[in-house]
């Protein structure tokens, strides 16, 4: 009896000793997922939603017309094409990491310099620069919260999710910083481009942390569903054309809203402390997102999760366009914080489901490029609407883009047989 008992509390013993490893190694694992996502805070938040809050200062001071403003956007998903088309040749050299840690000290440095900035032209070409690193930052944070995932495939929508959705922690702290640090007379918006490359540099420091360690390989391993294939026979872009055409016009739809929302919801009214909000609650409902939305993620092998998304997100754009009420306003904000960015997390979840590891970046690359395109019509665009017919009108075509992409998505079939 006792060498029974013996035995039996061994066994235990070791029952609960591998439980308490796989609870310490999932722990670990979202930890390092949401350090990383610090990168995605810098790489969308900071540098690019942070615009929206700055935007009805600058135009008012440089005197801008709303296609001028739009334009600055634009830059900056140039700048983000052109990172996009530039990384698949950057990573024959170096690894996901080293992009991902380069661009954020690039970044940091570059949003420095639009502090000492008031001509029109340099700032156009700062936004290219900030485009470019931002881009290299996304891309390679995608890769290895793709790698990072593959740790822990029960939580895999949830690791992507936490990683996309850490713009959100992005969004919230220009919500804060910005209006505070926006000073009245000529120029007074500089100061708050230098405080948000601060915040850009603290937040780099973890999430450069996370990335070597996911980089190290201690807790990642290749996988993903694709994994079995050869390179030979892994699917090739044509394959996915319907998801990459939906997220091209989720591109365009999307940074309609993001950046015209604050100037129309100035212009009806709405005061500083209350569009404050209004951006603080976005950026923790996309924070929020990273579990609302993690089994949609894993159950959704084809476009499904990319054309629910796209749907939600015209409604949440059309939302204070029909109601015109705060409280409207405040609900398509949530909605849409707890939307966006999950879309951009089931193109990185249809890249894991679809393609073997290896091809992962190059279809990380392919989506950001469709969707650095999108953005770069989408501001031009819009504004352009929006100085003839007002930004109201602006949002409902940001609406209906949305809606078209969401009815190519849901055409897309997924491309492997599921085992």
């Amino acid at each position: 009896m006792t060498d029974d008992t013996g035995s039996t509390a061994r066994r235990h013993e070791a029952t609960w000793t591998a439980s308490d490893r796989a609870a310490r190694s999932r722990k670990e694992t979202l930890a390092l997922a949401a350090c990383l996502s610090l990168g995605s805070a810098i790489a969308l938040g900071l540098t690019r939603f942070s615009y929206a809050l700055l935007l009805p200062s600058m135009k008012a001071d440089l005197g801008w017309t709303f296609a001028q403003a739009g334009a600055m956007n634009t830059a900056n998903a140039l700048g983000y094409l052109l990172g996009a088309l530039v990384f698949p040749l950057c990573s024959r050299r170096w690894t996901a990491g080293m992009s991902f840690v380069a661009g954020c000290v690039v970044t940091a440095i570059v949003m420095a310099i639009s502090g000492v900035l008031a001509d029109t032209a340099a700032l156009l070409a700062q936004r290219v620069a900030t485009g470019i690193s931002s881009a290299f930052i996304f891309i390679g944070g995608g890769v290895l919260a793709a790698r990072l995932a593959s740790s822990h495939p029960r939580d895999a929508g949830l690791v992507l999710g936490l990683y996309y959705g850490g713009a959100g922690w992005g969004i919230v702290v220009s919500a804060l910083l910005v209006p505070s640090s926006i000073r009245s007379g000529a120029h007074g918006w500089q100061l708050a481009w230098f405080a948000l490359a601060l915040a850009c540099a603290v937040l780099s420091v973890f999430a450069v942390g996370a990335a070597r360690r996911i980089e190290s390989g201690d807790l990642t391993q290749a996988g993903g569903q694709g994994a079995g294939q050869t390179l030979a026979d892994a699917p090739r872009w044509p394959s996915f054309a319907r998801m990459l055409v939906g997220y091209f016009f989720f591109g365009v739809g999307y940074i309609g809203y993001m950046t015209f929302i604050i100037a129309m919801l100035r212009n009806g009214g709405m005061s500083a402390s209350a569009v404050t909000a209004f951006y603080v609650l976005l950026g923790l409902a996309t924070v929020a997102s990273a579990r609302l939305w993690s089994r949609l993620l894993d159950r959704m092998r084809g476009g499904q999760a990319l054309a629910t998304l796209n749907g939600l997100l015209a409604l949440a754009t059309i939302m204070p366009v029909v109601f015109g009420s705060t409280v409207v306003a405040f609900l398509s904000g949530m909605l849409f914080g707890a939307t966006f960015l999950s879309a951009v997390a089931s193109t990185t979840a249809f890249v894991r489901h679809n393609l073997p590891a290896a091809r992962w970046a190059q279809g990380i690359s392919a989506f950001t490029i469709v969707f650095a395109f999108g953005q770069i019509v989408g501001p031009m665009v819009i504004g352009l609407i929006s100085d003839g017919a007002g930004l109201a009108r602006g949002l409902v075509y940001s609406a209906a883009l949305l809606a078209v992409g969401a009815g190519f998505a849901a055409t897309q079939r997924a491309l492997l047989v599921q085992r």
